[in-house]
């Protein structure tokens, strides 16, 4: 695959299915990532792509326009970070009002906050919940600590005031009772690390600690509000797929994948200068979001397609595996009826996007074909580690096996400049261990992948 016709206007991308998923040099003003032949040599780096659009960018007045105040983001907070870092969220991230595909100045990369509003429920009450919490995360991180505070109030007192207006939405109201008082207490340990932060001086070792301890505690409540934004999913609630695609594996729900990651040749993953010995990673899938690409994944997860695999792409743009050794480019199984097998027999699914707002997916087309072109998807690619289902450019339904983590970067794909969405589906996100991705190599070795939770929510075929 080689990333080709870099647009200098828009800066986003397409990915698509092959093993030699390479760049190319800037030449017209569209983006795309296409096919190719696996054995092709790989011609250039992406570093050589960033330093070509940033010299020209600089010289060109509408590039300015379109680059107005670009979000300045730092990683990924997959392992807690000390707030005094540089390495933390700052207050440009998104808070929890940002539209998913990151329209505007700022978009949210937090994987976890985009997997909440994901889910199928429609509670308002719940809604500001979490973002008065969520924002309680970003204002720590930047150190915002009288802002944290608020956000705190206004989280107790929607606790206090709309719990009559959440419970009702709860397959069982007790139970949502119960998270709901969980979380009020767990409000008040919060409430004292921000508190005790605010007494320290400003770049204090004891405020970084407090701050910690804030992020911590933050983090307890806000697994809590999944746990509780879950329960308001109607009970018995499937994404609706057209019964064509009844013959290939589907998702009916999220499943938590691991996996691990190691070096070919025995050396260590180096992340920031400390060392490890494996990359292990945790995965939500989602089949709310895409149940024929999540089920297609899971299925071969559980397989074990994927052990043993080598990683086949890693450009610092993207990490890309799934083309299994030999001709074949894709897994060979029994195919679908309506998308049909691969050139080598390969069992391919259609293209699957989920546009907000919709009751379900469309297939086998993109969004810009459907003449949405900019419309926001369910799940975008907005987060340091978003997965996404490979193919070839001009085909929808040429998807087998391969798919890759985007790495996000605001150079190539800017708050509101993201083409990846809706012509690629995203169907999970890394939700620990996406750091490891930065020195995850072409050649490292996929030792072990395997379903930890949620294989009952996979759906053979009939």
């Amino acid at each position: 695959m080689r990333f080709h016709n870099l647009s200098l206007f828009l800066l986003g991308s397409q990915i698509a299915s092959t093993s030699a998923f390479a760049p190319q040099t800037v030449q017209n003003a569209r983006t795309s990532l296409y096919a190719t032949n696996p054995q092709q040599n790989v011609v250039d780096t992406i570093e050589s792509i960033d330093a070509t659009v940033k010299g020209a960018l600089s010289g060109m007045a509408l590039a300015a326009a379109l680059w107005t105040a670009p979000a300045l983001m730092a990683g990924t907070m997959d392992q807690i970070p000390s707030v005094a870092s540089n390495d933390v969220f700052t207050s440009s991230i998104a808070s929890a009002k940002e539209m998913a595909s990151g329209s505007g100045t700022r978009v949210n990369k937090d994987p976890e906050s985009l997997l909440r509003y994901g889910l199928p429920i429609n509670n308002k009450e719940v809604r500001n919940l979490q973002k008065s919490i969520e924002d309680i995360r970003i204002n720590v991180s930047s150190k915002r600590k009288s802002a944290a505070l608020d956000d705190l109030k206004k989280a107790r007192g929607i606790i206090n005031t709309k719990e009559s207006k959440m419970t009702p939405s709860c397959r069982d109201a007790k139970v949502c009772s119960d998270i709901l008082a969980s979380m009020k207490s767990e409000l008040e340990p919060l409430e004292a690390t921000l508190r005790a932060s605010v007494d320290y001086q400003s770049g204090s070792e004891q405020e970084r600690k407090a701050l910690d301890n804030s992020y911590l505690a933050q983090d307890k409540i806000q697994k809590e509000l999944t746990i509780l934004e879950e329960q308001m999913i109607p009970a018995g609630y499937q994404t609706p797929v057209p019964s064509d695609y009844d013959d290939l594996p589907q998702l009916k729900g999220r499943a938590t994948v691991e996996m691990v990651v190691k070096k070919a040749d025995g050396e260590k993953f180096d992340i920031e200068g400390q060392l490890f010995s494996e990359a292990k990673m945790k995965m939500i899938i989602d089949g709310y979001a895409a149940p024929v690409t999540s089920g297609n994944f899971v299925d071969l997860v559980q397989k074990g397609f994927y052990t043993d695999m080598d990683i086949q792409r890693s450009d610092g743009f993207v990490v890309q595996t799934g083309d299994p050794k030999g001709e074949a480019e894709g897994y060979v199984g029994t195919p679908s009826k309506s998308v049909g097998a691969g050139k080598h027999g390969e069992r391919l699914i259609p293209l699957e996007i989920f546009p907000k707002g919709d009751k379900g997916p469309f297939y086998e087309t993109t969004i810009e074909d459907e003449g949405r072109g900019g419309e926001a998807t369910v799940l975008p690619f907005s987060s340091y580690g978003a997965m996404g289902w490979a193919r070839e450019e001009y085909d929808p339904n040429t998807g087998s096996s391969q798919f890759f983590w985007l790495l996000f970067d605001s150079d190539l794909t800017p708050a509101g400049k993201n083409v990846l969405d809706g012509r690629y589906p995203v169907f999970g996100y890394v939700v620990e261990g996406a750091d490891f991705l930065r020195d995850v190599k072409e050649g490292d070795i996929i030792a072990s992948a395997k379903v930890t939770e949620g294989s009952e929510n996979l759906v053979q075929p009939k």
